[in-house]
């Protein structure tokens, strides 16, 4: 694993209620004991931006590649990638975990693409985990409550001043992932590349977190 994870780790940050995993029955039987599947299964991600993908009601399992898509229209796909399961929903994309190389790539079914988008489960954990906190822990200078009545983030020189300070926590996360596995911000098309394009103009804050209170009132 390229990252160390744990499931403690994640429970002191998020909360055990905020934490989504997949049992084991969830994946073929020549996949379970994969140690990317085990991650999944005994670790987990934080709920919000990553959606794990739920197994069939009926069968008690996550679909195949084949399932979700015509793998015949991926010029990129490997032979092998319609066996691969599905375990999660990222912006508009399928994410499978190929159980031999250990990677998670990302099936675009619009675009008929598909991108090697991490090179372990350990990396998907990882990028998920420093987003979700970075949504749900990021302060505006405005969150005092005192936004003037319409909605600002104080005055345009505190607001400026706030989407720099976002934009550059944004930066460090892909700058330091990178530095491990550069598969997932490699260029600007990647999903996670979308994702940080997004927080970094203010989206993706939700509920009642320090951000949403200034953002949205």
């Amino acid at each position: 694993m390229l990252f160390h994870v744990t499931r403690s780790e994640l429970a002191d940050i998020f909360g055990e209620d905020r934490l989504a995993t997949l049992p084991a029955t969830a994946f073929p039987l020549s996949t379970a004991d994969a140690e990317g599947a085990r991650l999944l299964q005994t670790v987990g991600v934080p709920t919000g931006t990553l959606l794990l993908r739920e197994p069939d009601e009926d069968s008690g399992r996550l679909p195949l590649v084949r399932d979700v898509v015509d793998v015949a229209d991926f010029d990129d796909a490997s032979q092998e990638a319609g066996a691969w399961p599905v375990i999660g929903w990222l912006l508009n994309a399928h994410l499978a975990l190929d159980p031999g190389s250990g990677k998670v790539h990302a099936f675009d079914a619009d675009e008929e693409t598909v991108q090697e988008l991490h090179a372990d489960v350990s990396s998907l954990v990882q990028v998920t985990l420093r987003f979700q906190r970075l949504l749900d822990e990021f302060t505006f200078s405005g969150d005092d409550g005192d936004n003037g009545g319409d909605g600002a983030i104080g005055g345009n020189g505190d607001e400026d001043a706030d989407f720099e300070r976002l934009e550059r926590e944004v930066e460090r996360i892909r700058q330091e992932t990178s530095s491990i596995d550069p598969l997932p911000f490699q260029d600007d098309d990647t999903v996670w590349s979308v994702v940080g394009e997004e927080i970094a103009a203010g989206q993706r804050f939700v509920a009642d977190s320090p951000g949403a209170r200034s953002l949205y009132g």
